[in-house]
């Protein structure tokens, strides 16, 4: 009999652990005491005993996973499902600017805001402070094969330039997820406002945190290091296409 496929949850509780450099009993532990229970919540959702955990386990996962606050509730419990009786704590999305409409095929479609990153904005700038362009309208089944974030959350932008070379290339069309805004998940690619510049690098936090090393790809690009303050990350790169 084969395995069945790992759930969303599944995977990025696996690889978040992974990359913690501590075990999944460590974390278990820390969850028996936030929630005062015997059991083990993460070793419960690895074997599929839990497939759909609570907003309280999941918020107490967030915290000890250092999660932004409702990432994998959002993950777990789209808003979209949710009814008022569930009590979530979550204001409905608002999403009447994006609407999914019909395709010709009669597949739903979705727009997702495209962003000009190529002006500095100045010291703290944020993702809504970049000039939208014109959204891109894509499948929504396409879209959900490889994110379950919401799609108000997610960005599209161009790059530019050869630092993160081959990983990027210029003109590539980057996503970008918008719940990740925390360096939770160290050496991956994130776009952010580094010193009042758009720049999309590979983050890694040192110096316990007080200091973050900003990362090329382009080995003929030294990494340099910037006070934690001095960034500003608007979203993770979850995935990028390319033009032959």
């Amino acid at each position: 009999m084969s395995t069945p496929d790992r759930t969303p949850l599944q995977i990025e509780l696996a690889d978040a652990i992974a990359r913690s450099g501590s075990t999944r009993d460590h974390y278990d532990g820390l969850l028996q005491k936030a929630l005062e229970t015997t059991g083990k919540p993460l070793w419960d959702i690895e074997r599929g005993k839990t497939k759909k955990p609570g907003p309280k386990t999941l918020r107490a996962i967030e915290k000890v996973l250092r999660y932004e606050t409702d990432y994998l509730v959002d993950l777990v419990h789209p808003r979209d499902e949710v009814k008022p009786s569930e009590g979530l704590g979550r204001a409905p999305v608002q999403i009447a600017d994006q609407p999914v409409v019909r395709s010709a095929d009669a597949g739903e479609t979705a727009d997702i805001i495209r962003l000009d990153l190529s002006l500095p904005m100045g010291p703290g700038a944020t993702v809504e402070d970049y000039v939208e362009h014109e959204p891109l309208r894509f499948d929504l089944a396409y879209i959900q094969s490889f994110t379950r974030t919401p799609m108000h959350r997610l960005r599209i932008a161009m790059g530019v330039g050869d630092s993160m070379f081959p990983t990027l290339v210029s003109n590539d069309l980057v996503w970008i997820d918008t719940t990740q805004n925390q360096l939770v998940h160290a050496d991956r690619i994130y776009a952010a406002s580094i010193n009042g510049g758009a720049a999309i690098k590979r983050l890694r936090p040192i110096a316990g945190g007080a200091r973050i090393l900003v990362i090329s790809d382009n080995k003929t690009i030294d990494s340099y290091e910037v006070d934690a303050n001095e960034v500003v990350i608007w979203g993770r790169v979850i995935r990028f296409a390319r033009d032959l």
